[in-house]
């Protein structure tokens, strides 16, 4: 039964708002003046678009600029709610309906209200999920089908729950990581503009008059800053105009393929990129095949999640090994790109029969090892940026100073020869005037 947002006027005058199940808009009409109120609005719940459930025809900037209702974050609580309310007993109409109730947002109110709608009306809710596939992923209706089809819905839930949950810890101990990294860069960036721009030139100006030559280190300092203050809007449309063309070799498939092979062959952000990947992988695997996914399904979903595009093409080339009926530790093995603790696990699982407890154990050994890696290298990099900002900003200074120190030199030093010019000058008049004055005595003694 679809659902519908309402606007309503009651008999006190107040506006009341609202979501409720209706066969069609003018049911949902009829059911409100039962209840005393007179609709002004009733619309089909809409969650995609901004604000409360509009409808759809708002324009093309509501398409474009729409946000998601459920963040990472928002979906990971909201599963784990769902999970518990289903896991203790609950049916997943009543969960559904707990939900809507306790939703402060009115986007995520509307979407769950459609959701319960599509339920209440005997359609599947991995198949209602499919409805709103930018809330929420192939992956994650694929798991929810399976759990609906074994009857372990409610355990299901659960490990979807632990498994959004430690993606999101995984990656926000990345950004953790590369977030001081990254401001000291930024601002290293602003600091060193603002002095080759503003600084440098106003002391140029108190040497302008000056017919000494500058030193080097000042000449270059000058050249750097006369090319930003003239070309400054030239180098931000460079940089403009670079970034769209990196974004448009982006979108192709080739040049995405070769520079996530060239990624993978760094010495230190390759692992980082790896590991983090074959975690992904692992860890989506073991859920699915967990919840009984077939393995061949399971592996196309799980090749989906990767990020890297070679390591993508190398989990198809696994799967289509798989396929051929080989084992899927050997496919694994295969493929270099992928870490050798991923294939072995992988065995071990086969071998023991415990396959998606195997593949979790390693997805966790490998985001234990991603997130070692990141805090060493994120170790190590605030001091070298923090010294090479001082260096930068310690040229820019001598620069500055070293004209300074040459014309107090230059004050300082009286040259010898003004003295030589200054003194036999005063003694030669004294002299004269001295013979003079000596001179009238002696001719008046004649």
């Amino acid at each position: 039964m679809p659902a519908y947002t309402f606007e309503a006027i009651d008999s006190q005058g107040d506006t009341r708002k609202g979501v409720m199940e209706a066969e069609t808009a003018k049911a949902a009409r009829g059911l409100l003046r039962d209840q005393a109120l007179v609709p002004i609005l009733v619309e089909p719940v809409n969650a995609g678009a901004p604000g409360a459930g509009g409808s759809q025809g708002s324009g093309l900037g509501t398409v474009l600029f729409a946000s998601r209702v459920f963040g990472a974050t928002e979906l990971a609580i909201w599963t784990r709610q769902l999970a518990g309310l289903v896991s203790s007993g609950l049916p997943l109409e009543r969960a559904l309906t707990s939900l809507t109730d306790e939703a402060e947002d009115e986007r995520q109110r509307n979407l769950v209200a459609a959701l319960r709608a599509e339920v209440n009306g005997g359609t599947p809710f991995a198949k209602a999920l499919a409805q709103h596939p930018r809330e929420f992923s192939p992956i994650y209706t694929a798991v929810i089908g399976a759990g609906e089809q074994s009857g372990n819905l409610g355990l299901v839930l659960e490990r979807l729950a632990d498994d959004l949950e430690e993606q999101q810890t995984l990656k926000a101990k990345l950004i953790g990581a590369a977030l001081y990294p990254g401001i000291v860069t930024v601002v290293a960036i602003v600091i060193v503009v603002f002095l080759v721009s503003y600084v440098v030139p106003q002391v140029a100006n108190v040497f302008a008059g000056s017919k000494r030559a500058l030193p080097l280190l000042t000449t270059l300092m000058l050249g750097l800053s006369a090319a930003v203050r003239n070309n400054g809007w030239l180098i931000l449309l460079a940089i403009v105009f670079g970034a769209f063309g990196a974004r448009l070799a982006w979108s192709s498939a080739g040049f995405r393929m070769k520079f996530d092979a060239a990624w993978l062959r760094l010495p230190v952000l390759g692992k980082l990129a790896r590991g983090y990947n074959a975690a992904r992988f692992a860890s989506t695997l073991a859920m699915l095949a967990a919840a009984g996914v077939p393995i061949l399904k399971a592996l196309q979903a799980a090749a989906d999640t990767l990020s890297n595009r070679a390591m993508r093409a190398d989990a198809l080339d696994a799967l289509v090994l798989v396929r051929e009926g080989a084992p899927l530790a050997s496919a694994m093995a295969q493929k270099k790109r992928f870490p050798g603790l991923l294939s072995m696990f992988a065995r071990l699982g086969e071998q023991t029969g415990q396959l998606p407890a195997m593949l979790q154990r390693a997805a966790r050994q490998l985001s234990t090892e991603v997130q070692r890696r990141a805090l060493q290298l994120a170790t190590i990099l605030e001091p070298l940026l923090i010294v090479a900002m001082g260096l930068v900003v310690m040229l820019i200074v001598l620069a500055v100073l070293l004209p300074i120190i040459q014309l107090n030199q230059l004050v300082k030093y009286v040259p010898p020869l003004a003295r030589v010019r200054g003194l036999p000058g005063a003694a030669g008049g004294g002299a004269r005037g001295g013979g003079g004055g000596g001179g009238g005595p002696t001719g008046d003694c004649l």
